[in-house]
């Protein structure tokens, strides 16, 4: 049922939340209750004087009878039937059960959304907990101390009377060990803490550094215009607590700034505008190599760009070392990522460019078109081997995508069975 024929289903809801009886109403709009009768129950249409009149009775706008529940409503409740994996056999009147009752087509569309978010937190959990290296470390320090403690103390309890000098040394290591065991106990809490009111930030520097990175928008006005150097822009970063963490800001800058030297940003906005998005041909236009052509169309605005761009790099271990994050295309907090993405197929494949179309397995599947390269840092001397670097380039490309390329985020994440990449069981079903 279309939803401007559900005008009178709006009008019996809204009268009967108001405790009107329809005579009443009828008597106030100036019609007969019979004729107030048939237009509740859909059966005359209405519009005019009489909508206006009967909606200022009822004390709303007469959009809200004529139109009903917002578009975003009804769109969450097609979304919610979606991903419930049952076929509902009624989706076609999801505009009438909108109308008549939009207080529970709200606690629903309320429920598929706070859903998808702990679903969501569930994921980035999951995977914090799984690759969390910083987590790792402090747990295993505790565990550590704890079995430490544990075995001096049996000493102490079961061997019985001991020479002075070596029951001395136990307390000594017994004593030591204690207080290993609070500080870690205590670094362990304030990293999993939630709350910020800290000096200290929690996380790992990688976090500090794209943090930074993100509260910029990944774009940096002053580096573009020459006005400020990269120390500059990190010494009295809030984002940057570690030395560590300001280290990191300051390399992936000084790259940023040389990659924007080779190619400004009015120029390289003029030629994207007039020859479009083709990184082979800026390469050659600027005399640039492929992967700061990716890595500087990744930095560029949106308007100057058309579209939001990502950007990944990995070393040779496959460990994710700059990540800036595009809507859709999930990114696991450090390495154990996605063996599919084309960023691995060319880091097998040195200084050959790759270029798929992917679609990223999960409750929103999404097209991407991902370009990728990898190049050797340096050139190796003889007898050394070379270490090799990849980036990749993502673009949504779910226009554009033919014959997409399945992949996922990271295996414990990823709920796409029968994968020949896997390494792990997932925590997720095929349907999540």
């Amino acid at each position: 049922m279309a939803r401007d024929t559900l005008t009178g289903s709006r009008i019996r809801e809204r009268r009967l939340i108001l405790g009107v009886r329809q005579a009443e109403l009828a008597r106030e709009a100036g019609i007969s209750a019979s004729y107030l009768n048939l237009i509740e129950h859909n059966r005359r249409r209405i519009g005019g004087k009489l909508l206006v009149d009967i909606a200022g009775v009822l004390g709303v706008e007469p959009s809200m009878l004529s139109e009903g529940a917002e578009a975003a409503l009804i769109s969450t409740l097609r979304e919610a039937a979606a991903d419930s994996g049952v076929p509902v056999a009624e989706l076609d009147r999801v505009d009438e059960f909108a109308g008549r009752f939009p207080g529970w087509a709200e606690v629903l569309a309320s429920g598929h959304r706070r859903i998808a978010t702990l679903e969501r937190t569930v994921e980035t959990l999951s995977d914090r907990l799984t690759h969390d290296p910083n987590l790792a470390a402090s747990v295993h320090e505790v565990l550590s101390t704890a079995a430490a403690i544990r075995s001096t103390a049996s000493i102490l309890a079961e061997t019985g009377e001991l020479e002075p000098e070596w029951r001395d040394r136990f307390h000594k290591n017994l004593n030591e060990d204690s207080l290993r065991l609070s500080e870690s106990s205590r670094a362990l809490v304030s990293f999993l803490d939630e709350g910020d009111t800290g000096e200290d930030r929690r996380g790992m520097p990688q976090e500090e550094a794209e943090a930074f990175l993100q509260a910029s928008g990944f774009h940096f006005p002053e580096l573009e215009e020459g006005t400020a150097a990269p120390q500059d822009l990190v010494q009295d970063a809030p984002e940057l607590v570690s030395e560590a963490a300001r280290s990191l800001a300051r390399a992936a800058l000084e790259q940023y700034q040389a990659d924007a030297r080779a190619m400004p940003l009015p120029a390289i906005a003029r030629e994207v505008r007039s020859g479009g998005l083709d990184p082979v041909a800026l390469a050659q236009h600027f005399g640039c190599e492929l992967p700061a052509v990716l890595r500087r169309l990744a930095a560029l605005p949106e308007d100057v760009l058309g579209r939001e761009a990502g950007l990944v790099i990995c070393d040779a271990s496959g460990t994710l070392l700059f990540r800036k994050p595009v809507t859709g295309f999930a990114m696991p907090r450090f390495g154990a990522s996605c063996p599919l993405w084309p960023l691995y197929t060319a880091l097998v494949r040195p200084h050959v460019p790759v270029r798929r179309n992917v679609v990223q397995q999960g409750r929103n599947a999404a097209a991407f078109d991902c370009m990728a390269v990898a190049w050797p840092l340096q050139m190796p001397e003889f007898g050394a081997d070379p270490l090799y670097r990849a980036v990749m380039l993502i673009l949504p490309g779910g226009q554009e995508a033919q014959d997409p390329q399945p992949v996922g985020a990271s295996c414990r994440i990823c709920p796409r069975q029968d994968c020949p990449a896997r390494r792990e069981p997932s925590i997720l079903k095929e349907e999540f």
